[in-house]
């Protein structure tokens, strides 16, 4: 294996060497409001690039063993400067390498991949959070992935709202000054639906001991000797660099015969910025993983319109792996599910978290088919519905089915915990999903051979919708 010789040192570092560097924003994309389809709020923008995080360096590498004293930590400081140093030095030269290597094909290709991401860009609800540069830059990065097609995910879903509801989503795009931002689509209190909202999300920064406990709940062990065992220095507290990219949707409608649909998909990794971590073969967690899913929360049980919903969602999930959809629909079944009450939130969908095998190309090509999977397994619901009539009775019961949502939202849902532990999460966004008007009566029961009643027992009894 080859090595490095760092002046001063006198030893050899494995040239396995990685020193992981954060990305920093570069100037605005000049992309005017007018190429989005709505009105966009546009607040104002904090610089974008990581914080560097304090560090003190602890080193393992001495001189003169027989040093002691102020001596001694002397020697031991400027070991690790020339180590760092060293890195630096060496990182520059590979980096100057590289970049004369792949020029060539970058010019090639740089234009239209550039132009792509332009033209997707202006089909989306605003623009993205990550500056288009940034994003044009980094087109084969995962997290430039994702956000894209969460942007799009959240412009498709939207314009298939409006033009149903025939209503106009408020377009509200927000900084985070702890890092990243969103942007929130709502529509409120309009012809069909009392309040549809679209998030999307991209943040990053220092992950509070909080927010780490509700991984830690998963079984994610998120503790620092745990993921970096072979890391050089001394971190802080908090939890290093994180990035969540997160999209969700929620829409209470004012018809009881139109159910609601919830769905969300995000990507979290783990970015340790300026810190030297020898590539030493352990036992930690993987620093990245997928999550989502879709699911249906009717106030009337349709039969017809659970089997539609399920299959949608099967054929997707079948297209990669025919056992995800049962696997998945079974998590679903089981993580709604209102332990207080002894009942599911709707019938189900499917749900998956925690995912980071078998690579990260294939887990995307899954998100991105279970994402363009929402609209014809909801917008068709919606549309059959869209002239039934009801009673005030129906109206009542569905007021009673949006409590039970609020209770699963506000005690058991690990999304809106993670998101309020977040230092500087918005709090409009993360509780955008609660309905405008919800009820709670003392010991409400329906009587037997009703249809609240039938409705209650498949909440409390799931089925298989999709055979």
């Amino acid at each position: 294996m080859s090595s490095l010789l760092f002046a001063g040192v006198g030893r050899t570092v494995p040239s396995k060497v990685k020193l992981l560097l954060p990305h920093f924003s570069s100037s605005r994309c000049a992309i005017s409001n007018s190429d989005y389809p709505l009105k966009t709020i546009v607040l104002q923008r904090t610089n974008a690039g990581f914080k560097l995080s304090s560090v003190r360096y602890k080193s393992n590498i001495t001189g003169d063993r027989s040093a002691t004293g102020s001596n001694g930590k002397k020697v031991r400081l400027v070991a690790g400067a020339a180590l760092v140093a060293g890195l630096v030095a060496g990182l520059s030269h590979f980096q100057r390498a590289e970049m004369k290597s792949t020029v060539a094909v970058h010019s090639e290709t740089g234009k239209k991949d550039a132009d792509d991401i332009l033209e997707k860009c202006k089909c989306f609800m605003s623009e993205p959070v990550t500056d288009v540069q940034v994003l044009q830059k980094n087109k084969e990065e995962m997290r430039t992935k994702m956000e894209m097609m969460i942007l799009q995910t959240q412009a498709e879903f939207c314009k298939a709202l409006a033009e149903v509801d025939g209503g106009t989503f408020q377009v509200d795009r927000w900084d985070r000054k702890e890092g990243g931002g969103g942007i929130s689509c709502v529509l409120q209190d309009s012809n069909i639906f009392e309040k549809a909202g679209v998030n999307v999300s991209v943040v990053f920064g220092q992950l509070s001991e909080e927010a780490a406990q509700q991984i830690r709940s998963r079984g994610k062990s998120l503790k620092r000797k745990d993921v970096l065992p072979s890391i050089c220095f001394d971190l802080q507290e908090s939890l290093p660099f994180c990035s969540l990219l997160w999209g969700e949707f929620c829409n209470p409608s004012k018809n009881p015969h139109i159910p609601t649909i919830h769905f969300n998909h995000r990507y979290l990794k783990w970015n340790f910025s300026w810190i030297i971590v020898l590539l030493i073969p352990h036992s930690g967690s993987k620093l990245w993983w997928f999550g989502g899913g879709t699911d249906l929360t009717p106030t009337y049980l349709n039969k017809e319109d659970a089997v539609h919903f399920h299959k949608t969602l099967k054929d997707a999930c079948d297209k990669h792996d025919r056992k995800l959809y049962p696997e998945f629909k079974k998590w679903c079944d089981n993580y709604f599910f209102i332990k207080h009450r002894g009942e599911r939130r709707g019938v189900g969908g499917i749900f998956f978290d925690d995912l980071d095998s078998p690579t990260k190309e294939d887990l995307f090509d899954f998100v991105r088919s279970c994402a363009k999977a929402v609209v014809p397994c909801y917008i068709p619901i919606v549309k059959k519905h869209l002239n039934d009539s009801f009673t005030s009775e129906e109206k009542q019961w569905q007021q009673l089915r949006r409590g039970r949502y609020v209770e699963f939202n506000l005690v058991y849902d690990r999304g809106t915990k993670f998101g309020l532990a977040t230092p500087g999460s918005r709090i409009e966004s993360i509780l955008m999903s609660l309905p405008l008007t919800a009820r709670w009566e003392y010991m409400h029961e329906p009587p037997k051979g009703t249809k609240e009643a039938e409705m209650l027992q498949v909440l409390r009894n799931p089925k298989d919708w999709a055979q």
